[in-house]
């Protein structure tokens, strides 16, 4: 615990004349809270990143939103293994308190490198507050009452440095060597400082005996499990990054490796079997333990910067440049490392470092199964790719069968008319909101078996040349996801014969369908009550209205009992209904008895995404849903009428195989990897 020598604060500044007089507690928050962008910080201010909350009902999210206020010392993040990484911190989330009390001898031993103390000043000594010139101004602006990490902070305490500190003996007190002890302190408490802290912590309870093991070293039971079936088990103790806090994770695998020889090689291949990588740190941390062992490299089969964080360690883009963490250089020997890596995930925070070498390795993998460009948009990626599809050693073929283009919207369409092409094998394609023309959907092999295809929002393609190719390609025989929405405000995919002719070919594996912005009408709900007994997902066109729903979710109501009993139920769990406006919904008709699709007979519908304008009409009427069993829930762009199934015990966790780990329904983004929702992919997948 350290303390520096308090100084008087600087008189303020003079006002201009006709200025209106602020409180200094004001002034100084507005002028220390203010964040500072200068020439180097190119970067974006700060990382969201969702999760599903899976403590609560359905489409409730867990959001993380990393302010570039934090500064994390390098010293701060625990890894002492390349898997055992700490996740982006959100400043809010950190809980300051000050050092225990110390004796005198340990403060006699007490080092410059000391933690910091955290002083709370009282309320009436804020005008007094001690400075200092090597103090920052964000501590100083904490002093005053200012969020210490960012303004929506709760935290209001003093930060003191420690830089120089020998012990409480060398502290000037009143101009001469006074301190004796930490005691002698507690008669200066009035004069505007607490020293003493308030006890939290419960008493320390004395460990319990523990019983010796009655087998000996190697032979207990579990050691002796088969290898796969360790594997497997251990497995189930690997916790995902969480999008909060800065606590290490998979705490309980590092204590297994210290167990025995036969937990250890079975729990390196846990953690080195999926590797994610929050920030530069852990990366420059991974290439350095595989470059010492490369047997290490050897396990590593997923790479996942699904996480990544430029912003967390709260240094500049310049800063980050000069370190040489994760650059095109150290991505290359990295990936020169694995050789039996599969699965290569990506987002735009890295994509500068996607260079035309590194672009060469992943295509090149024999063994690579999963690709994933999440939202790259540089020019540097741009040039890559460009350069890498028109380099003469292109392969002919490649064994990938998972790959994602995601709203990588620079990216000229002569990248897919090469790529797609040299795919044979594949069966989830994501080339959502890019430029996807029809010469690169045609150019997709007869040998791909696509399970999951998403053309969203591809302002290229036409209606005629998706109908064609989903009536007539062998490719899309066995499609569990089909993804053609688009925004009608900016452009129409299929208009109403399109709807009508594609609507009668869909195969009956399907079991995610969106048509958002297409010109459905009221003539297309025969064609559509097939699918629904299959379809769990379904977004619908901009033509229809919320009452000619009715059908679809449940029986006439004047059927007789053995008709009722012939009638199959619907499948579906979620609608998406945002294409219609306050026109198109009755409210009354919403709550009606003859015609309400909110009661039990709808089930297993859970839920019904809509639009702003009616999610704003149904936040006023948020009472009468909860009555019904219905809350209303909303993340980032998009607003949902979720049925209350938290307190039903066994019901249907949402799970699905097709959703590659989501449990959540309404995905916009297709999965390509088998993990669960997180980071960058988690806000494209669910906010956007």
């Amino acid at each position: 615990m350290a303390v520096s020598t308090p100084v008087a604060v600087p008189a303020p500044r003079q006002r201009a004349p006709g200025e209106k007089q602020m409180p200094l507690r004001e002034e100084t928050l507005r002028k220390n809270t203010e964040p500072t962008f200068t020439a180097d910080r190119e970067e974006r201010t700060s990382f969201a990143s969702v999760k599903e909350d899976r403590s609560a009902v359905a489409q409730s999210f867990l959001d993380s939103r990393i302010s570039s206020y934090a500064v994390f010392p390098d010293d701060a993040i625990d890894e002492s293994d390349s898997d055992r990484a700490t996740s982006p911190i959100s400043p809010t989330d950190v809980s300051l308190s000050s050092s225990p009390t110390t004796t005198d001898d340990d403060n006699e031993g007490a080092s410059a490198a000391a933690a910091p103390v955290i002083i709370s000043p009282p309320a009436s000594a804020a005008p007094n507050v001690p400075t200092d010139s090597q103090v920052p101004s964000q501590l100083m602006a904490s002093a005053l009452g200012a969020p210490l990490t960012n303004p929506a902070s709760n935290l209001h305490s003093f930060v003191c440095p420690c830089d120089g500190f020998r012990g409480w003996k060398e502290i000037p007190v009143r101009g001469k060597m006074a301190s004796r002890s930490f005691s002698d302190l507690r008669q200066f408490s009035n004069k505007g400082f607490t020293w003493e802290p308030t006890p939290f912590l419960a008493p320390v309870q004395p460990p319990k005996p523990v019983k010796p093991s009655t087998f000996p070293a190697g032979e207990a039971p579990l050691e002796r499990l088969p290898t796969e079936l360790l594997g497997a088990i251990i497995d189930q103790m690997v916790a995902d990054i969480p999008p909060n806090g800065l606590q290490p994770r998979n705490i309980d695998l590092m204590a297994l490796l210290l167990t025995s020889r036969a937990l250890h090689s079975a729990t390196l291949a846990t953690l080195y079997k999926q590797v994610t990588i929050p920030h530069s740190t852990v990366f420059r941390k991974l290439l350095h333990h595989i470059k010492e062992y490369p047997a290490l490299g050897t396990i590593v089969r997923r790479l996942d910067f699904s996480h990544f964080n430029p912003t967390g360690s709260g240094v500049t883009a310049r800063q980050r440049a000069e370190t040489q963490n994760l650059t095109q250089q150290t991505m290359l020997e990295c990936l020169e490392l694995l050789p039996n890596l599969r699965e290569f995930l990506a987002q735009e925070h890295i994509d500068e470092e996607l260079s035309v070498d590194v672009l060469r390795k992943l295509f090149n993998n024999p063994q690579l199964r999963a690709l994933d460009f999440c939202a790259a948009s540089s020019a540097i990626f741009r040039t890559s790719m460009m350069t890498f599809v028109r380099s003469p050693d292109l392969p002919e073929l490649m064994p990938i069968t998972r790959l994602s283009f995601h709203e990588c919207t620079i990216l000229p369409s002569v990248v897919l008319e090469t790529l797609l092409p040299r795919l044979p094998n594949l069966t989830h394609l994501d080339v959502a909101r890019t430029r996807m023309s029809d010469k690169a959907l045609a150019a997709i092999p007869e040998t791909a078996r696509l399970t999951h295809l998403n053309l969203s929002r591809c302002q290229s393609l036409s209606g005629d040349a998706v109908v064609e190719f989903l009536t007539t390609h062998a490719s899309v025989k066995e499609l569990l996801y089909l993804n053609l929405y688009m925004d009608a405000k900016s452009a129409e995919l299929l208009a109403e014969t399109h709807v009508t002719s594609l609507l009668s070919i869909l195969p009956s594996t399907l079991k995610s369908l969106n048509l958002k912005g297409s010109a459905m009408n009221a003539t297309h709900l025969s064609l559509l009550e097939p699918l629904t007994k299959h379809v769990e997902e379904l977004g619908l066109g901009r033509n229809l209205n919320y009452t000619s729903l009715v059908p679809l979710l449940k029986p006439p109501p004047a059927t007789k009992p053995d008709e009722l009993a012939r009638w199959v139920p619907h499948a579906l769990r979620y609608i998406d209904i945002s294409d219609f406006g306050l026109e198109s919904i009755d409210f009354s008709a919403l709550f009606g008895k003859a015609t309400t699709a909110l009661d039990e007979l709808s089930m297993p519908l859970e839920v019904i995404e809509v639009c702003q304008r009616v999610y704003d009409r149904f936040l006023d009427r948020e009472r009468a849903f909860k009555s019904a069993g219905w809350v209303v829930k909303e993340a980032g762009r998009r607003g949902w009428l979720v049925r209350d199934l938290s307190k039903t015990d066994g019901g249907d966790d949402g799970a699905r195989s097709w959703k590659m780990g989501a449990t959540y329904w309404g995905m916009r983004k297709v999965p390509v990897a088998r993990a669960e929702v997180g980071g960058m992919y988690g806000l494209y997948m669910f906010k956007r």
